[in-house]
């Protein structure tokens, strides 16, 4: 096996031992955030293994891994989502095996979802993918234009909008992490304020291996974190 379970299950506990910290620093608990391991490469032994220590919720980036795997996932005890980037030609493939789709920034996604989920006579929960950082070469709805595409969605049937999703610049400093998360945090108030028929503001997913404390601290309700659990990832598998 690629990974050493001892290491995964050590890195584990100091998570959700951060986890911890980190919210109780802003007056919550650990069960008020959503721990989300980020599985890309990451083989089906392992991802079970740390599903068998406590873990929830796993999150693919990538189509074809996520199929590969499937059967093997233990998701019996455990919530499979998408978090990367979502082509529509394959949105078919993973529409009802897919808890939540986190990714989703545009209205021509939102109704390819929409299209999936009406044949199998399912509703799908969605994420909203801003991209704070302004980034040419990351995906994500630019913040100004979130409001236009939630207008556009809030009338889409068969999914549901549940939350934000982002993953801001790699920074220097937690100061400026905090930055782009507060600038989130606020969109996601501020949405949630507005009691949009259709979108209700219950997940903001920021926060990764190397910022996920700050992000917590900064508002999030949801951590991605790959590397730190499961170790530097092998592109090779």
């Amino acid at each position: 096996m690629a990974r050493s379970l001892a290491d995964v299950t050590y890195n584990y506990q100091v998570i959700c031992e951060n986890i911890a910290k980190a919210a109780q620093s802003v007056g919550k608990t650990a069960d008020d955030i959503t721990f989300l391991a980020a599985t890309k490469t990451v083989d089906a032994p392992t991802i079970n293994h740390a599903i068998s220590l406590g873990l929830r919720y796993i999150g693919e980036n990538r189509v074809q891994e996520l199929l590969s795997k499937y059967e093997d996932y233990d998701l019996d005890h455990a919530s499979l989502q998408f978090i990367g980037h979502l082509q529509t030609n394959k949105v078919r493939q993973i529409v009802g095996k897919v808890d939540l789709i986190q990714s989703v920034d545009s209205v021509k996604l939102a109704r390819e979802i929409s299209r999936c989920s009406l044949k199998q006579n399912i509703s799908t929960d969605i994420l909203l993918e801003v991209n704070i950082g302004r980034e040419e070469n990351k995906s994500g709805v630019l913040p100004e234009a979130l409001p236009e595409l939630l207008d556009e969605i809030k009338d889409i049937p068969a999914i549901k909008v549940r939350g934000l999703m982002a993953i801001p610049p790699i920074c220097e400093n937690a100061q400026e992490n905090c930055k782009f998360f507060d600038n989130m945090r606020h969109i996601f108030l501020d949405i949630g304020s507005k009691n949009i028929d259709n979108i209700s503001m219950e997940v903001l997913s920021m926060g990764m291996s190397d910022d996920y404390a700050e992000a917590i601290r900064c508002g999030a309700n949801m951590i991605r974190v790959g590397s730190a659990l499961f170790g530097k990832r092998n592109y090779q598998i």
